[in-house]
Order: structure tokens, then C-alpha cells, then sequence
């Protein structure tokens, strides 16, 4: 088995297990300080994992058909409609 997939599988499943890191390791005979090193690795990871937000879309009250993206921040996008997907990926992207 792949070591990075070794590893998944075993943060997966002490995430699943509800035991504390130190008794997962000891009922699977890891080292517990090699297994928080792969935890700490495994999140740093995922945080530079960019990661999608649900996006609810309204018809414009307006004739003029508008896209409006909202921000986590205090900033919203207005883009027409018809927009390229492909266009709106690479933007989302660069606003991650």
C-alpha cells in the first residue's frame, strides 16, 4: 500500500474511531508522535486546499439578467448572466 494512503486511511478512521490519538495509536501499534506529525501534515494540506462555498442563484428583479457573488468579505461581484463558465473558474480561482 502507498504510505500517503496508509496514512489517510488511518487519520480517517481515528476520526471515525472517537478515540483519543493516543489510544488509536496504541490499538494499532503506531508511534503517536509520527502519527501527530501526519495529523499536522494532513492540515496543513487541506488548508491550501481551496474549497468550494454554495452559492444560491436569484433570478434578477430587473429585464437585465445580472450574476451576483457575494463575498466572505464586504465585497459582491456583479457579472451578466451569460458569462463564460470557463471565464468564472478562473476567477474564482484567482479569488481564493
Amino acid at each position: 500500500m502507498e504510505l500517503a494512503l496508509y496514512k489517510r486511511e488511518h487519520i480517517a478512521a481515528w476520526r471515525e474511531s472517537g478515540l483519543s490519538q493516543r489510544a488509536y495509536c496504541r490499538e494499532h501499534g503506531l508511534n503517536a508522535k509520527t502519527f501527530g506529525n501526519w495529523l499536522r501534515t494532513d492540515r496543513q494540506t487541506r488548508a491550501k486546499i481551496p474549497s468550494l462555498i454554495p452559492v444560491k442563484l436569484k433570478p434578477a428583479a430587473s429585464s437585465e439578467q445580472l450574476l451576483y457573488l457575494r463575498g466572505s468579505g464586504a465585497y459582491t461581484l456583479q457579472l451578466p448572466v451569460d458569462i463564460s463558465p470557463q471565464w468564472l473558474g478562473v476567477l474564482l480561482k484567482c479569488l481564493d
